[in-house]
C-alpha cells in the first residue's frame, strides 16, 4: 500500500498522488513530500525506492530484508535509518515492528511491513493539526521517532503491573511455581533491553548533528528523544533488579518450606527412633529376654521405649520441629 502526502509551507497541498505525480513532485524543491509503504508489493518497491527516488540499492536491500538491530546510514544525499517499533500483551507478550525511514533534505519514505502506530498517529495529526512538523522532513522524522518512542509508555506500565503481580504472589502462603513466569519476564526485559538500547545509540547519533539532513534547531528535537529512551533503559534495569529480587525471595521462600517439611520428617525419624531401637534388638521370641534375665523383661522394654519416645518428643518440641 502507497500513501503520500504533499506538504507546502506546513499545510497538505495534496496526498495519495499518481506515480507520474510524484516524480513531478519530487523534481520540486518547495515542496516536502512523505511516502509511506506498507506491506508493499515487490513491483511498488521497485517503483518508488528504485524508480522515483533512486535510492542507493545497498539501503534498498537492507530496507527489504529484516534487521534485528536499528542503525542510520549516511548516503550522499539522504540518510538511512532503521528503527523498531513495540507493542505488549499478555497473550503474545513482545511484538516489534521495524520501521525504516529515508530521510532527504525535502522528502521523507517510511518503509515498513506492519501496520504501526507512530505512523497512524502522526498521519492523523498531519491530517487534523500540521503545523511545524510538517515543514521540513527532519521535524516529520522527529514526529514519527518520537511517537514511536511516546509508544513505549504502555509497554512499560504492562510491564510494571506483570512485575507487581509476580512481586505480589512470591511470598503469598498459597503461592504455585513462580518460576516459568520469572524466567519468562526475565526474558522479556532483557528483549526490551536489546531492543531500546542500540535504539538509543541511534538516536544519540543523530543528535549529535554530524548528519548534513538535520538541521541545527532540529538537534534538541532528537536529543529530546534520546534523553526519553535514556530513561526506559534505566527503568527496564531497574525492573531487572526488582524480578532479581523476587526471584531471590522465591527461592529462599521455597528453601525455607523445604527446610520446614524436613524438620518434620527429621521428628517424625527421631520419635520412633527409640521404639525401632528398642523394638530391632528386644524383638526376638524368647520368653525371658536373656539380657534383661527377668520376667518383666518385656514390660521394662516398652518402660523404655516409651520413656525415651517422650523425651525426644519433647525435644524435637523444643527446638521448634514440631
Amino acid at each position: 500500500m502507497i500513501r503520500s502526502f504533499i506538504f507546502s509551507d506546513g499545510q497538505i497541498a495534496g496526498r495519495d498522488l499518481e506515480i507520474d505525480a510524484l516524480r513531478l513532485v519530487r523534481a520540486d524543491k518547495g515542496l516536502l513530500l512523505w511516502v509511506d509503504l506498507e506491506d508493499p508489493t515487490p513491483g511498488e518497491i521497485k517503483t518508488i525506492l528504485e524508480s522515483v527516488f533512486q535510492f542507493h540499492p545497498l539501503a534498498i536491500e537492507d530496507c527489504v530484508s529484516p534487521s534485528s538491530l536499528p542503525k542510520v546510514e549516511d548516503y550522499e544525499d539522504h540518510l538511512f535509518i532503521v528503527t523498531h517499533a513495540v507493542d505488549y500483551s499478555r497473550a503474545e507478550k513482545f511484538n516489534t515492528a521495524e520501521m525504516n525511514i529515508f530521510l532527504g533534505r525535502d522528502f521523507l519514505v517510511s518503509f515498513h511491513h506492519k501496520p504501526i502506530r507512530s505512523i497512524n498517529g502522526a498521519r492523523e495529526r498531519c491530517e487534523k493539526n500540521p503545523g511545524g512538523a510538517t515543514k521540513s522532513a527532519d521535524r516529520l522524522t522527529h514526529l514519527l521517532l518520537d511517537l514511536l518512542v511516546d509508544n513505549y509508555k504502555p509497554v512499560m506500565d504492562e510491564l510494571r503491573d506483570e512485575i507487581e503481580d509476580i512481586e505480589d504472589h512470591v511470598l503469598a502462603p498459597d503461592s504455585q511455581d513462580l518460576t516459568p513466569d520469572l524466567l519468562t519476564y526475565k526474558g522479556e526485559i532483557a528483549h526490551l533491553r536489546q531492543i531500546v538500547r542500540p535504539q538509543r545509540d541511534v538516536i544519540n547519533r543523530l543528535a549529535h548533528g554530524d548528519n548534513r539532513m538535520l538541521r541545527a534547531t532540529s538537534l534538541p528535537y532528537f536529543r529530546d528523544i534520546r534523553d526519553n529512551l535514556v530513561r526506559i533503559d534505566e527503568t527496564a534495569a531497574g525492573y531487572a533488579d526488582r524480578l532479581l529480587i523476587s526471584f531471590d525471595l522465591y527461592l529462599n521462600k521455597s528453601a525455607f518450606q523445604a527446610n520446614e517439611g524436613i524438620k518434620v520428617l527429621t521428628s517424625l525419624t527421631a520419635i520412633t527412633l527409640p521404639a525401632t531401637l528398642v523394638g530391632t534388638w528386644y524383638g526376638m521370641n524368647f520368653s525371658h529376654m536373656p539380657e534383661l534375665a527377668s520376667p518383666y523383661g518385656y514390660l521394662t522394654a516398652c518402660i523404655i521405649t516409651a520413656v525415651s519416645t517422650i523425651a525426644m518428643w519433647f525435644w524435637c518440641k523444643r527446638k521448634k520441629w514440631i
